[in-house]
């Protein structure tokens, strides 16, 4: 079938994208023809697949009133949410986490949506779920708008290494060169959300730190923002060390994925722990996000709920 939409009150142009690339993702993600000829866009296509690019098509056009912008990153996350079957939330123009130069980042899905309520809330939030949910991105636009908004005086990124200890000690090189290839999810995270030169300058003033869950004992972190990444991989005892050195007026989210422990078997996760002990302890919360929730590549959806139909050791791969 046939479907006509009309761009109005917004620059064709700019929803369409620098050579039609937004249309383009469009094409890629529903078997679905899209040609835009001055401000109107034909959808050729069967009947559902016509109602979701229209669907996608009028949040652009939403997204692009409110920010006067569109990126392709905006696109991918609506069709990322709406290909799912789910809506587009009516509050999440209310739900900017952060302004940054590449535009909003806001909650782009159901789960996405109950993390940005928790972490509004409560002092503690354990965000669990897939890879592609956006948890350490999320977090760390957390942790940054905290920041701005003098919540927090600073930020403290963490994450195992799971070869750390004594293996560590004999790498060659500095503390950061050795422990940087574990710690870089969390720079590049780091450098979407901030340009360039601010992060270099809140480094070098240690008002970002990135260390590995090891060189966390002993600290207390008062006025600060604490995220541990791929919590996971922590040991029990690591977990209840890095979950006590919060201090007066900080707060802190743990994210991880249950289906990637690579710790050796005979130690217990320490997220597997806290998710069992920690419930229903006022000022935490916990959020499990889900393939629903996954705004990579649309294939990671689908890679996801393959693995999930596996055995118990194909899930502890990869």
């Amino acid at each position: 079938m046939k479907k006509t939409v009309e761009f109005r009150d917004v620059d064709p142009l700019g929803i369409a994208g620098v050579a039609d690339v937004n249309l383009k993702i469009l094409e890629e993600a529903f078997p679905c023809k899209i040609l835009l000829r001055g401000s109107t866009v034909t959808l050729e296509g069967s009947k559902e697949d016509t109602a979701q690019v229209e669907e996608v098509l009028m949040e652009m056009m939403k997204t692009y009133s409110r920010k006067d912008s569109l990126t392709d990153g905006d696109v991918r996350s609506l069709v990322a949410l709406i290909s799912n079957g789910d809506h587009v939330p009516q509050k999440q123009k209310e739900s900017i986490i952060l302004y940054t130069k590449h535009g909003t980042i806001t909650p782009r899905s159901k789960g996405q949506e109950k993390f940005y309520d928790l972490a509004k809330s409560k002092d503690m939030v354990f965000a669990i779920g897939p890879a592609g949910t956006g948890k350490t991105y999320l977090a760390v636009a957390f942790a940054v708008a905290a920041y701005k908004s003098r919540e927090v005086k600073r930020i403290v990124l963490s994450r195992p290494a799971v070869e750390a200890g004594e293996r560590l000690g004999f790498l060659p090189g500095d503390l950061r060169e050795k422990i940087d290839p574990y710690l870089t999810p969390l720079y590049d995270a780091l450098n979407e959300i901030l340009s360039a030169a601010t992060l270099k300058s809140l480094m070098s003033k240690r008002v970002i730190e990135v260390i590995p869950l090891a060189y966390m004992r002993g600290r207390t972190l008062n006025n600060a923002f604490v995220i541990l990444d791929e919590a996971q991989n922590s040991s029990a005892l690591q977990m209840k060390m890095f979950l006590t050195r919060l201090g007066p007026n900080s707060k802190a989210i743990i994210t991880g994925d249950v289906t990637q422990i690579d710790i050796p078997e005979k130690e217990e996760s320490g997220l597997l722990q806290a998710a069992r002990i920690l419930k229903g302890i006022d000022g935490i919360g916990f959020v499990q996000l889900t393939e629903n929730d996954v705004v990579r590549h649309k294939l990671v959806k689908d890679i996801i709920i393959a693995y999930s139909g596996g055995s118990e050791k194909g899930n502890r791969s990869g």
